[in-house]
């Protein structure tokens, strides 16, 4: 693995340590070159509850993998999350800066109703 991966996924780890001690559904986020994903995990993080990425039909139409793809996400993901019932999430950004593409999706989830 590389130098860069590593250190990103050092940050993980430690955010995701403080995430367990909320006892809340997580946000987790995992964005690629083309396409971004997200999914709510269960606090005890044995299921999935809810899951949405920039490959759905809804968002696929335009698709580019910019920061719209990734609003479009966060809109979707905020939709099946009241769906099930999920109001309150932490946002796990998987390391990654909260910029671009991922606040994109995080602004755009809170919009749709998340509280982290």
């Amino acid at each position: 693995m590389s130098k860069k991966r590593d250190q990103r996924l050092k940050r993980a780890r430690r955010s995701r340590m403080h995430i367990r001690e909320l006892e809340v559904p997580r946000l987790c986020v995992y964005r690629s070159p083309r396409h971004i994903y997200a999914q709510i995990i269960s606090a005890a993080g044995s299921e999935i509850e809810a899951s949405a990425s920039s490959l759905e039909t809804a968002v696929r139409a335009g698709n580019k993998g910019n920061t719209d793809d990734a609003a479009k996400v966060g809109a979707l993901i905020a939709e099946k999350a009241k769906e099930k019932g999920i109001e309150k999430v932490a946002f796990d950004r998987s390391g990654y800066k909260f910029h671009g593409r991922v606040k994109a999706l995080a602004e755009a989830a809170r919009e749709g109703g998340l509280q982290f």
